[in-house]
């Protein structure tokens, strides 16, 4: 007997239920026994008490890589999968830092009077910067793939950049239809 995928769907979430009541039932009774120990002061004679937390060590550090990354890190140098992240916000910053002054570009000879030739060469220069940055984004998004393969937590790993959906929001920007 075969069941529709809603019935299945109800079975699982009435099994599920249990577990999330038993979990629940689970931290209700450990935070009652943390705020009783609370209460009668099972807390209040531990070792820095109202003292800042040292973070100074990461405690998930292997002890033989310890001292070497010390020592990095006194002398301001960081791992390369950082340096890669900040070049990686600074490729994307100066991506729209260029979209700027060709927008302010733009306006400003937006603003005086054209001739047709002279529209028709800026015409030339829209198409060309948007090749360009077309070519830019794509380079971001090989750093984007630089930083992901270096990176040590695949969850602090990257997205990349949707190309046509930047490129429609600097057309947007820039005031000129699709092409």
């Amino acid at each position: 007997m075969s069941r529709s995928l809603e019935e299945e769907i109800k079975i699982r979430a009435e099994k599920a239920r249990g577990t999330a009541k038993y979990m629940a039932s689970m931290e209700d009774l450990v935070e009652e026994r943390i705020r009783k120990a609370m209460e009668s002061g099972a807390f209040d004679n531990l070792e820095g008490k109202g003292k800042p937390l040292d973070l100074s060590e990461n405690p998930f550090e292997p002890d033989d890589m310890r001292m070497a990354n010390k020592i990095l890190k006194d002398h301001g140098f960081v791992p390369y999968w950082m340096e890669l992240g900040k070049d990686v916000d600074a490729a994307i910053e100066n991506f729209w830092g260029d979209v700027k002054r060709f927008e302010t570009r733009l306006k400003v000879k937006a603003g005086s009077h054209q001739s047709h030739l002279k529209k028709n060469y800026e015409d030339k220069q829209l198409q060309k910067f948007l090749q360009e940055s077309t070519v830019a984004l794509r380079a971001i998004n090989r750093k984007i793939d630089d930083f992901n393969c270096h990176c040590p937590m695949w969850w602090m790993g990257r997205g990349r950049l949707n190309i046509n959906e930047e490129m429609r929001k600097v057309r947007e920007r820039l005031g000129c239809s699709e092409t």
